[in-house]
């Protein structure tokens, strides 16, 4: 994570509390100023405010059931809903590892771990995502073999990986690639609606 992440977890100011601190040269890691931004510490550096060691946070990993109607974001002033409303608030820093969208539920990682995250999400890593996906009414034939050629989603192609009727109104599909709202596939390749 960066180093005005890596503050902010610690619990020594807010992220724009953290960049004033690193503005003003208040910020060393390993005896040397830092004013940059984007620096990562690892757990091999010793960071410090004003000559006092800054401790990093122990790794949180969460698994958090999303229900349907909240949406995958810490603060969107056109959203009353969002995941962190259902944490406690000593969690409100965490970053969900992927998105759901606002009417879908599922199981969401949150974690202060931004290697970690990165390893899971970034497309080079190819990690499988899978989805359950509930019909309003039963699959043709042809769904599963459109979905494995791909559609465009926000202007990105969505391919699935594998497709698995579970039963006539229920797929299971999976795919490598994150692409915002790439469960919602089955209604862009026909008039299927998603339920879930």
């Amino acid at each position: 994570m960066r180093l005005n992440r890596f503050l902010a977890a610690a619990g020594v100011a807010s992220r724009r509390g953290a960049d004033e601190l690193i503005a003003g040269g208040r910020v060393t890691v390993n005896g040397k100023p830092c004013r940059d931004f984007h620096f990562r510490p690892t757990i091999n550096d010793h960071v410090k405010i004003d000559g006092k060691l800054v401790h990093q946070p122990a790794p949180i990993y969460i698994l958090l059931n999303k229900p349907a109607g909240f949406v995958c974001t810490r603060r969107d002033p056109h959203v009353t809903d969002t995941i962190y409303d259902l944490l406690p608030l000593k969690f409100s820093s965490l970053a969900n590892v992927g998105r759901l969208d606002a009417q879908s539920e599922g199981l969401l990682l949150l974690t202060n771990d931004g290697e970690f995250a990165q390893r899971l999400t970034h497309p080079r890593f190819k990690v499988e995502k899978e989805y359950e996906v509930v019909l309003n009414r039963a699959a043709t034939s042809d769904l599963a073999q459109k979905l494995l050629r791909g559609v465009v989603l926000d202007r990105k192609r969505a391919r699935a990986k594998r497709v698995q009727q579970i039963s006539p109104t229920r797929l299971r599909i999976v795919l490598e690639q994150g692409i915002n709202r790439q469960s919602g596939a089955c209604s862009s390749v026909s008039d299927f609606t998603r339920k879930n």
